[in-house]
Formats: C-alpha cells, sequence, structure tokens
C-alpha cells in the first residue's frame, strides 16, 4: 500500500511458478500490463515463466498473447504489450527436481547481466499450495533463497489456501521460514488490493467526524458480507475440500474485520499496521463447544433461479459428491475482547448462489431515542449506517433520517453515496496490480504475516472441527438465488437484528 507517489519499483526478475495456469492468464499478466500503463513497471525487467510443461519462450509468449486478448483491457496497446512480451521467457521443470532450479538460477544471472535487474527476484507461486514449501526448499537449496549481500533482495509470494487448519498453517510457515526471512515472505490476498479495502484505514483516520464514535459507545453492530451469485464454476473438486469458512471467511473476511476493528497505527509502516491488525485477530473471543453450536451456520444451495437461469444444486455440481457436506454458505457471529469493540457483535457471511453478488461492511449504529418524533410515526425508527461497498460497485454509502417536504414532520429514510470512480479513472482493475507493485517496492502492508494467518486460523479451526464432528443433516438447506438458509436469519433475530440484505442494483455510481 504505497503512500508516496515518488516510489518507484526497483529492477528485478519475476518468475512466475505455475506459468501456464489460469492465475498468470487472468490476473497476473493484465495486473503487469496495468502496472506498465500506470507508468509503475520497473524500466529494466525480466519475467520468467516456472512450469512442469514442456514449451520453448516463443510457445509461452504466444500463448500468453492469445490469453490477454481475451482477458486483457480493451483495446490493448500492441506497442506496450510488446514491450512486456519481449521480456517473457520460460523454463521447464518438475517442481522439487534440484537441476530445474539450477537452469533457474543461470537464467537469472544472465538476467541480471543482460538485463541490469542487479539481482532483486520476486518469486510469484500461483501453483496449488502443496508445491509451496517444495519450491522454497529448492530455491534454498539452489541458492536463491536468503540473500547477505547487501543493495538486492528476494522476496516470495504465496497465495491462498494458506493451509487448511492451525497445524498445517504452522506446518507451512515453518518450511517457508526455513528457506526464507519472514519479511522475504508476501502471502497474497487479493481482497486486500480492492481500492474501497483500502479506503477503510483512509475513511477511519484521515476523517475526524468518524474516529470518535468508532467504538461500542455508538456502534451497536457489524456486519462483514460477502455473498455471490456464481456456484463452483468447475471448480468443485477443489471446493469440496475447503468449504466456504476456509475459501473466504477464515482469510477475506477476518481481514476486513481487522481493518475496520484495528487501533491506529503510529505510523504507515507496513510492520506498524500488521501489528496492530494481528492483535485485534487475538482479541477475538474463541468459541467454545456449545457457542459454535449457537452462533455458528452453514448451508448448502439447492437448485434454483438466478437472474431467471434455473442452476443446479450444488451436489449436481462436476466434481461434487451427491451426499456431499460441504458448506457453500457460513455465518458466524464473533466477539472482540478489548475496550473499544466490548459488548459489539460481528456477524460474518459468505455464500455462493446467492440473491444478488455484493461484498460490504454494515457499520449500524445505536438508535436514536424515539420520543421526539412519535407523533411523526417514528416507533420503529431506522438507525443510521454506515455501509463500506467493496464490490462489484465501490463506494461508501451513508443512511440516515431526514424530513419529508411539508408542513407535518414525518420522518423519511434517506442516503448520501460517494463514488470511489468520482476521484478519478483507474486503469488498475483486477485486484493484483498494487499488491505486485507493493511487493517490488518491499511494502508490506497488504500481505499477511506468520503470525496473523495462525491467529485466524485459531478462530476457524474449532469451528471447522466441530461442523466435520456434527455432519449437517439438513443440506441443501437454501435455494439458489435466495439470501441463504433461514438459521442465518435466525442467528441475529435472536439477538433483535436482522441482515442488510440489499434490493435493486444498488448502484449509483
Amino acid at each position: 500500500m504505497a503512500t508516496s507517489e515518488h516510489q518507484t519499483a526497483d529492477p528485478c526478475a519475476l518468475v512466475i511458478f505455475g506459468a501456464t495456469g489460469d492465475l498468470t492468464k487472468r490476473k497476473l499478466m493484465p495486473a503487469l500490463y496495468n502496472l506498465g500503463r500506470s507508468g509503475l513497471l520497473p524500466k529494466k525487467l525480466a519475467i520468467f515463466g516456472f512450469a512442469r510443461r514442456a514449451r520453448s519462450s516463443e510457445d509461452f509468449r504466444r500463448e500468453l498473447s492469445e490469453a490477454m486478448q481475451q482477458f486483457g483491457p480493451k483495446p490493448l496497446d500492441d506497442a506496450l504489450w510488446k514491450d512486456i512480451s519481449d521480456r517473457l521467457n520460460y523454463i521447464a521443470g518438475d517442481y522439487g527436481d534440484p537441476a530445474a532450479y539450477q537452469n533457474l538460477r543461470q537464467a537469472l544471472e544472465r538476467a541480471d547481466k543482460e538485463n541490469g535487474t542487479r539481482g532483486n527476484y520476486l518469486y510469484y507461486m500461483a501453483t496449488p499450495p502443496e508445491v509451496f514449501g517444495t519450491a522454497a526448499k529448492q530455491l534454498a537449496a539452489a541458492g536463491l533463497g536468503r540473500d547477505s549481500q547487501p543493495g538486492r533482495w528476494r522476496r516470495i509470494v504465496v497465495e491462498k489456501p494458506f493451509g487448511h487448519d492451525l497445524e498445517s498453517a504452522r506446518v507451512l510457515n515453518g518450511e517457508l521460514q526455513a528457506a526464507f526471512d519472514e519479511a522475504q515472505i508476501f502471502r497474497i490476498d487479493h481482497y486486500l488490493g480492492k481500492e474501497t479495502v483500502q479506503n477503510v484505514l483512509v475513511f477511519r483516520f484521515a476523517n475526524g467526524i468518524f474516529e470518535p464514535i468508532w467504538n461500542r459507545r455508538y456502534i451497536d453492530h457489524v456486519q462483514i458480507t460477502a455473498a455471490e451469485t456464481v456456484g463452483v464454476e468447475g471448480r468443485g473438486g477443489y471446493y469440496e475440500t475447503a468449504g466456504a469458512l476456509r475459501d473466504m471467511i477464515q482469510n477475506h473476511l477476518f481481514q476486513l474485520l481487522a481493518l475496520v476493528t484495528m487501533e491506529p497505527p503510529i505510523s504507515f509502516d507496513g510492520d506498524a499496521i500488521r501489528d496492530q491488525k494481528v492483535r485485534v485477530l487475538q482479541a477475538i473471543r474463541p468459541l467454545d463447544h456449545a457457542e459454535i453450536i449457537h452462533n455458528t451456520v452453514r448451508g448448502q444451495y439447492g437448485s434454483g433461479t438466478i437472474a431467471g437461469e434455473t442452476v443446479p444444486a450444488y451436489r449436481d455440481e462436476p466434481s461434487v459428491a451427491r451426499n456431499s457436506a460441504t458448506e457453500t454458505y457460513a455465518a458466524v457471529k464473533l466477539d472482540i475482547d478489548n475496550w473499544r469493540w466490548a459488548d459489539v457483535p460481528f456477524y460474518l457471511r459468505a455464500g455462493k448462489r446467492m440473491a444478488r453478488r455484493d461484498t460490504e461492511i454494515v457499520i449500524q449504529f445505536r438508535r436514536a431515542p424515539v420520543l421526539l418524533f412519535r407523533s411523526a410515526g417514528a416507533a420503529n425508527l431506522e438507525p443510521n449506517r454506515l455501509l463500506l461497498h467493496i464490490q462489484p460497485d465501490e463506494r461508501i454509502e451513508v443512511q440516515f433520517q431526514a424530513k419529508q417536504p411539508g408542513a407535518i414532520v414525518r420522518l423519511s429514510a434517506a442516503e448520501m453515496n460517494f463514488c470511489y470512480s468520482d476521484l478519478g479513472e483507474s486503469f488498475l482493475s483486477t485486484g493484483y496490480e498494487t499488491l505486485l507493485f507493493d511487493v517490488m517496492i518491499g511494502d508490506a502492508t497488504l500481505f499477511h504475516r506468520a503470525d496473523m494467518v495462525e491467529a485466524a486460523w485459531k478462530v476457524a479451526t474449532p469451528i471447522l472441527d466441530v461442523w466435520k464432528a456434527l455432519p449437517p443433516r439438513d443440506f441443501p438447506n437454501y435455494a439458489a438465488g435466495s439470501w441463504g438458509p433461514a438459521a442465518a436469519d435466525k442467528l441475529l433475530e435472536q439477538d433483535h437484528r436482522r441482515w442488510h440484505n440489499p434490493d435493486g442494483d444498488g448502484n449509483p455510481c
């Protein structure tokens, strides 16, 4: 999260492991292109694809050029793409083969001489997670891990899932830290690359009208929702091993929760911000067995209708077991045991095949006393809400009460909207541009640290253990195109609250 417009990326060599996969084609190459269009790529840059499949560098360039026609911005600047494409090279090898890493080392040393990359190496692990530890070990064995030579750097980026429970996360942390120092490891979360997510810190700490009321005295509760209309999109095999809690809540939504609830950092330094985030994650009250049953909900979608189209049940998706107990919806109620948030509940939910695609944070304030307005029909005065919309539209909305025009005092709900696009157009569109640039300049603000990952798993793992011990008996329990299972509504109703379920297109931008 660069805080200076004058920062520039160092010369470097970027190595993409798993370079023939969809992530490279759909996200990473368009993101590099967008960085080039914004003038943020280093002038001296070499890019290497590393994967098992045999192919030439020419074939690799041609495949990515075809992918850019499909997934890149329209229209594509041919001269800019050629400049990036000319930097592409390919190395074939097995992830566990030491000889392949010696070939990589020789290629990187040539790039230092021919491209001026100065020994700065960025390794991006666009691979399945079981490769992370193996590749890190082989990089270290080839002399490409830690580097004590001053003035140059080596960094490794790993994608989620980062473990599947607390123990596996600890093992993976150990494997990475055996080859790299913690400061070299960048655990990426593409949600944190979204503009509105980054704007949460600025919104909270740069505006004196909000920070004084950002506490238990004025806030009634907080909701964080990540709703998708899509199903598993052909990834049934992966989703069967993940589920909504692992796939969305343990990482993405916990990070949004941390940004909303953290204390002010002493600076915008990466570790200063991450120190505060890990403290608030560690302050989440652990749930015991009874609380997990009472304060969590899981669901799985059945068949239904979305946008006028009939869609199948989860169990009818490819590569999904016909009696699957994997949740496609999860909701949890959490409490944070610190002074600022005592007695403020946090409700998190994530689901597939929902009524609408919408990721948002809802800050609901305490209701004002109604005695002044009883005669105006305000017995059920709606509370004020602040909504931070993350996607698909990036905006901030304030909901409040106002007087209707006329001689009689009658209240009406009103709202004010700030659209992020009002600040100007941006070329950045995949969510990876900011994150890639931050790795290049060494800014770790938006990346997970080892203790953050483990703090999140300490909350999620007991829930997963209870769910595993008590298989669901009612799956599927919500129809595709709905807002989830009835039990999720009851989760809030037992506290005399309700979910904020937006209607209409909801986007004034």
